[in-house]
């Protein structure tokens, strides 16, 4: 019997697309997709330590490996991996080390601000690991995530799409969230673009 793999997700827009990637690139695997938006946004407010106790609760008793899609409480999650006794990975780290191997100029675009912190800290981390110098720029994406709290997902991604293609000498582009991993085929920069779910997804399902 196959073990399912766990992602929990804090936006239910994230579900389509992880199966998609499920079934043209890892075919026989299972999923058991968890949402609770009501994460984010307490992380948001109250800071992604303050949702230790939901995510414990929420996660107890998982049978496998745990995929985390948020960035925000994706470092959260982690530490509670040891006494969940299961892996639990964060969605953005196999990309934080991609990003590490292609620097030092990084750029971090966001459209929620508490994503910055907690992803500017992975890079660091991943770069730390791999030795190598890194120098983090950060870009908040403006009224990007009214847009996708409104449902308008072709303008978020435009929006997103624009910010990337604005930015000058950088190595790397790092698209900080999972939402957000769609413009990175409406830009036209020559800089990498780089998003979590499809190297985090494969990262998953191969602990």
């Amino acid at each position: 019997m196959v073990t399912p793999l766990t992602l929990l997700h804090t936006s239910p827009v994230h579900v389509p697309v992880f199966d998609a990637l499920r079934d043209s690139d890892h075919p026989g695997a299972v999923l058991r997709h968890l949402v609770a938006p009501e994460l984010l946004d307490r992380a948001r407010t109250e800071g992604p330590d303050a949702v230790a106790p939901a995510l414990r609760a929420l996660l107890a008793g998982s049978a496998g490996p745990v995929l985390v899609t948020c960035s925000t409480i994706g470092a959260v999650a982690e530490s509670l991996a040891p006494e969940l006794g299961v892996p639990v990975l964060r969605v953005d780290r196999p990309m934080a080390a991609e990003a590490a191997r292609r620097g030092p100029r990084i750029a971090v675009l966001a459209t929620v601000e508490s994503t910055l912190a907690p992803t500017v800290a992975l890079l660091e981390e991943e770069a730390g690991r791999a030795g190598r110098p890194v120098s983090i720029t950060t870009h908040l994406v403006a009224r990007a995530w009214s847009r996708f709290e409104a449902g308008d997902t072709a303008g978020y991604l435009d929006l997103v799409a624009r910010a990337a293609d604005a930015l000058t000498e950088v190595d790397a582009v790092v698209l900080a969230q999972a939402s957000m991993a769609d413009a990175a085929a409406l830009t036209a920069t020559p800089a990498p673009i780089l998003s979590s779910p499809a190297p985090g997804l494969a990262a998953a399902l191969a602990s």
